[in-house]
């Protein structure tokens, strides 16, 4: 079993689809389509590779939840990727900025951003195969 996608309202479709494929040059638009959502217009796509993706939508108003206070709401969502320092090089020469450093971990780098719409992200890279280590706290 695995995470399929995530479903995201938005302002900026193509600020979203700018900062996740400078993340993952890989990814294209599966599809994308119009319709309507409880009576306002929204343009929608897939956003992902042939086993993931971010659908992505733009029939949002307000902001996101303030990520420094205590609302409900999603905290982050994160991906495992095999060479963390390509994505950071990558995010950062396109004019992006680390949000937070991961914690120091002899098993695990990580490194979170904030995407336009406001949802932070974890990117990390597992130095181990062994599930004890990966998920240790220290």
């Amino acid at each position: 079993m695995y995470l399929e996608h995530v479903n995201l309202v938005v302002s900026d479709v193509p600020a979203m689809i700018h900062f996740y494929q400078t993340a993952f040059p890989h990814w294209t638009i599966r599809s994308e389509g119009d319709d309507e959502w409880h009576g306002k217009p929204r343009h929608w796509l897939h956003l992902g590779d042939d086993y993931q993706y971010l659908a992505i939508s733009n029939h949002g108003e307000g902001q996101n939840r303030d990520l420094d206070g205590y609302q409900v709401g999603l905290a982050h969502f994160a991906y495992s990727v095999d060479n963390l320092d390509s994505i950071v090089e990558r995010l950062i020469s396109n004019g992006y900025e680390i949000a937070k450093p991961g914690a120091e971990n002899p098993f695990r780098k990580n490194v979170y951003f904030v995407d336009p719409a406001g949802f932070e992200v974890e990117f990390v890279e597992y130095l181990t195969d062994i599930p004890s280590e990966r998920n240790n706290d220290l």
